[in-house]
C-alpha cells in the first residue's frame, strides 16, 4: 500500500494548514447563499422596473399637460395679438368715442412751450351713446331677465354714465417749476 512520506522543514509546516479530513465542504449554506442573491437580484429588478414604469406614466401625463397648456397660451397669444392691432385699437377707442389728437405742445424743461396747443377735433356723436361708456355698460347683458323669487327687490338700475367735458384750454405757463401732486 502506499504510504504518504514524510514531510520535513518547510513542507510540513505548509501542509498543517490543509485540513487533513475528508476533503468535502458543507454545500448546503453556499447553494443558500447563491439562491438568496439571485431572488433578492430578482426582487430588486421588480422593484425597479415598476417605479420605472410608474415614472412613465407620470411623465406621459405631465407631457399632455404641457401641451394642453401650450396650445392655450398660442390661443390667448393670438388673441392679445388680434386686440392689439393697430386697426382694432382704433375700432375699440372710436367704440368708446376717443377722437384722434391734434398737433400736440411740449414743454421744455427751462418751461417754454413749443408748438401750438390746439384741441382735438370732435366727432359727431349722438346724443344717447357718452363720450366715454362705464365698465357695466361694455358688458353684454342678456335679453331676457331670470324670474324673481316672491319677495324679492327690483334690480337697482345702473348708473349711467356722464359725458366729459374737455378742460378749458390755456397757453400761458403758470410756474417754470413744476409741482407734483402729494409733495
Amino acid at each position: 500500500m502506499s504510504r504518504k512520506p514524510e514531510l520535513r522543514g518547510r513542507a510540513a509546516r505548509l501542509a498543517r494548514l490543509f485540513p487533513t479530513g475528508p476533503g468535502q465542504a458543507a454545500r448546503t449554506p453556499f447553494v443558500l447563499l447563491v439562491v438568496l442573491l439571485l431572488g433578492g437580484g430578482l426582487i430588486g429588478l421588480l422593484v425597479l422596473n415598476s417605479a420605472l414604469s410608474e415614472g412613465q406614466f407620470k411623465l406621459d401625463d405631465l407631457q399632455k399637460q404641457t401641451k394642453s397648456l401650450t396650445d392655450e397660451e398660442q390661443a390667448l397669444q393670438r388673441d392679445v395679438d388680434a386686440y392689439s392691432a393697430p386697426d382694432a385699437l382704433q375700432r375699440r377707442a372710436h367704440e368708446l368715442g376717443m377722437v384722434p389728437g391734434g398737433d400736440p405742445a411740449f414743454l421744455d424743461p427751462n418751461g417754454t412751450v413749443k408748438g401750438v396747443p390746439e384741441q382735438a377735433a370732435a366727432e359727431k356723436t349722438s346724443a344717447d351713446t357718452p363720450v366715454v361708456l362705464a365698465p357695466e355698460a361694455l358688458i353684454s347683458r342678456p335679453s331676457q331677465s331670470p324670474p324673481r323669487a316672491a319677495g324679492a327687490t327690483a334690480p337697482v338700475p345702473a348708473p349711467t354714465p356722464a359725458r366729459s367735458v374737455p378742460p378749458a384750454q390755456s397757453t400761458a405757463v403758470q410756474s417754470s417749476t413744476p409741482t407734483t401732486p402729494g409733495r
